[in-house]
């Protein structure tokens, strides 16, 4: 069996949103069967980077794998691996910065396709950068958009991002000057930021938001503030075990008094029709941190794909 090598520009190629939605939604209801294995994240240091590592098992589509990537001070480098259940051999390996753009914004989508209030018609979105524009895209994917209000701390960047995302989705994207205007009246905020203290206001949130917090998995990290936690009549997480290692917006409200973990939720739960909003004017986080299972399940509809298309580079390893 060979392995089949995948560059980013194959991943562009295949992969598109409504497919990885899709391949998200099979792999929460297998998550909610028992029928998948996730290992939260580790992290390794050396003067000057960090290796991130992260697996799961996915016996649905017949494979593990795992992600792994660094971050220096020269950015960030992702791979996903690949292996058959049966055999134990490898049968892929991914450059995966652009898949991972992909299955964080995909899991978004399919949280607000769950979660929305009915008629959501416009977004709130925090961030300008690499993860903000899959967050975006995903969610005009599952919800009829009209608007879009971005917000960013540099207005330059913030127009135009809102520009090309405009031109890319064919709707209304507003760049806003202040945080306020990507928050009130808005059915559904999202944060995709770096920030490690509180974007917003949690006073100002519409009754009956979805938030959907995507940007911090550090416990240090919080995007959102205590106030949306006390507002939230449910709190989601893509899982209650990585969220407990890494959710700082979660973490941090857990210490002030103003959330417990005994209140959240999966996302699988939700996907299978077990838990879901009860009334419109319910405030709702959706909190999300990112797991293998996701990579593993994104990784394998890739690799259907560019066996079908014939796309790939097989490289002479493994026996």
């Amino acid at each position: 069996m060979s392995v089949l090598y995948l560059r980013e520009a194959d991943v562009d190629q295949l992969l598109t949103m409504p497919l990885v939605i899709e391949a998200m939604d099979g792999a929460f209801r297998s998550l909610a069967a028992g029928r998948a294995d996730n290992a939260p994240r580790e992290r390794v240091r050396a003067e000057g980077i960090v290796l991130h590592s992260m697996s799961a098992a996915l016996p649905d589509r017949r494979l593990v794998g795992w992600k792994q990537y660094t971050t220096t001070s020269q950015g960030a480098r992702f791979h996903v691996g690949l292996y058959d259940q049966q055999t134990g051999r490898m049968v892929a390996l991914i450059e995966a910065d652009r898949l991972g753009q992909l299955r964080t914004g995909a899991v978004t989508g399919l949280a607000a396709r769950h979660l929305a209030a009915p008629g959501t018609d416009r977004v709130g979105m925090f961030g300008c950068g690499w993860q903000a524009e899959s967050q975006l895209a995903a969610i005009a994917a599952v919800v009829r958009l009209k608007q879009a209000f971005v917000y960013c701390r540099d207005f330059d960047r913030c127009t135009a991002f809102a520009a090309r995302m405009a031109s890319q989705l064919a709707m209304d994207v507003v760049a806003c000057e202040e945080p306020e205007q990507a928050v009130e009246d808005l059915p559904l905020v999202v944060t995709a930021t770096t920030s490690r203290t509180p974007v917003f206001n949690g006073r100002r949130l519409a009754e009956g938001a979805l938030v959907c917090a995507v940007g911090s998995n550090w416990p240090q990290k919080a995007e959102v503030d205590e106030t949306v936690l006390r507002r939230a009549r449910m709190v989601i997480c893509d899982s209650l075990a990585c969220c407990r290692k890494e959710a700082g917006d979660l973490l941090q409200a857990e210490q002030a008094g103003a959330f417990a973990w005994d209140c959240a939720r999966e996302l699988a739960e939700v996907v299978t029709g077990a838990v879901g909003r009860r009334d419109p004017s319910d405030v709702i986080l959706f909190k999300s941190v990112g797991m293998a299972v996701e990579d593993v399940a994104v990784g394998a509809t890739l690799l259907d794909r560019a066996r079908a298309e014939g796309v790939g580079e097989v490289l002479p390893i493994g026996s």
